[in-house]
């Protein structure tokens, strides 16, 4: 399981953004993801932060798939830094 931290930008207000994300939680769900935060920045409302959980591979090919809801959300793809952290034995 690979836990990824993402950062990135938003062309709407984070309410707008988040009613989104929220609503797409089941379908993240259904690809094996489980979302563990989402929040604006303290001082760049326009900044998010999203936690999450997935296995490998599985985010990635659910943003490819999901592109254009993504998109749609105000989510700047372009902007997404991905870290990615695996859990210590």
């Amino acid at each position: 399981m690979e836990t990824h931290v993402l950062t990135f930008t938003i062309t709407t207000t984070f309410e707008e953004w988040v009613t989104t994300y929220d609503g797409s939680t089941t379908m993240m769900a259904d690809a094996g993801i489980t979302s563990l935060f989402r929040g604006a920045g303290k001082d760049e409302p326009t900044t998010i932060c999203a936690v999450l959980q997935a296995p490998p591979g599985a985010l990635e090919a659910f943003i490819a798939k999901n592109a254009e809801l993504v998109a749609a959300s105000g989510h700047v793809l372009e902007s997404t830094v991905d870290q990615v952290f695996l859990a210590g034995n």
